[in-house]
């Protein structure tokens, strides 16, 4: 038997935020994954590759967005070989990127850290209703929203490709209220318990009793949170440090 000399590699883990603006919202999320690791190249960072025939950066999306919804707290993470500083990494993604997709947050991660998919437990979003939305079906959704959530239950018929099923909704909203004219939602989201904002929408125009159209208003997504050490919500990129 050969004797071979391995050489031990310390891979950093880094946590990166960024925003999903305009008209971004209508790509989906593996063409989401292929921008970054393009991004990523062109940035000329030092970003870890698995090994095989087949090498791929080492990089994990969290809560990715459905179709349709803007965001301003996107995240995914990556190992890297070697850094700079979060700033200087930040810049240097933002400077070969797009307007609509842009970097915000960069921290390291201690060594321990799970990666952001495993972590994430809630998002939160805001609803605007569009211009070319009746008024008197804005005000009616608006007057509604307190009676909708006192509810005991939310109980909607969800439908998959194979069937369809009553589900109660309303464990999974922690919050939702009105706030500045428009609808705020602090949700369940992860591997747990995954609720989506459209879902919650089309219960809330069934209590109201209105025909659910979703291009009459625009989800956006503020944040995307775990829970922290004294089991608060927390922005994920609380979980690392600047460096």
């Amino acid at each position: 038997m050969v004797l071979q000399d391995l050489e031990e590699v310390f891979a950093l883990k880094i946590r990166i935020k960024y925003s999903k603006l305009g008209n971004l919202r209508f790509i989906g999320h593996l063409d989401v994954m292929r921008y970054f690791q393009k991004e990523i190249r062109r940035a000329g960072l030092d970003v870890c590759y698995s090994k095989g025939y087949s090498p791929h950066q080492i990089i994990s999306f969290a809560a990715p967005l459905a179709m349709g919804i803007t965001s301003d707290g996107e995240y995914f993470d990556g190992e890297f070989e070697s850094v700079t500083s979060s700033q200087e990494m930040i810049d240097a993604l933002n400077s070969v990127s797009v307007d609509e997709m842009r970097v915000s947050e960069c921290v390291l991660l201690p060594d321990d850290a799970k990666n952001s998919m495993s972590v994430v437990s809630a998002s939160d979003y805001v609803i605007t209703f569009e211009d070319k939305t009746p008024s008197d079906e804005i005000q009616l959704i608006r007057d509604n929203v307190a009676g909708f959530m006192i509810q005991n239950e939310i109980v909607i018929l969800k439908k998959t490709k194979k069937s369809e099923r009553e589900e109660n909704i309303k464990p999974g909203i922690m919050t939702c209220e009105l706030r500045d004219n428009s609808i705020y939602m602090l949700l369940f989201t992860g591997s747990e318990y995954n609720l989506k904002p459209e879902l919650v929408m089309q219960a809330l125009y069934a209590y109201t009793g209105i025909e659910h159209n979703p291009f009459h208003y625009h989800i956006h997504r503020l944040e995307t949170y775990m829970n922290g050490p004294d089991g608060q919500t927390m922005p994920l990129y609380k979980a690392g440090r600047s460096f």
